[in-house]
């Protein structure tokens, strides 16, 4: 098992999640990235926008699965647990 392809993958998953959620801000809101963070803070939706960031997080693991990088993918897959935990906690 090769623990940086994993790494890797982690990665990805966690950089995925934040691409996800400034683009919801940007498009969505007429908050900038900082701002619209602070302010779904405030309003208890933080949460919901972790969540909503995550979906690029399925395409970054279609994509790895379909170039054989089974270990990033898995990586992937652990970034969205870490991500649900922390939204679970937060």
């Amino acid at each position: 098992m090769n623990k940086t392809d994993i790494l890797i993958g982690f990665a990805i998953g966690i950089l995925a999640s934040i691409l996800g959620s400034f683009l919801f801000i940007t498009f969505f809101t007429h908050f900038d990235f900082l701002a619209g963070i602070q302010s779904l803070k405030s309003e208890g939706k933080l949460g919901k926008l972790i969540t909503l960031g995550s979906i690029l997080d399925l395409a970054a693991f279609g994509i790895l699965l379909k170039l054989k990088k089974d270990l990033m993918a898995r990586g992937v897959v652990l970034a969205v647990i870490c991500i649900a935990i922390l939204t679970i906690f937060a």
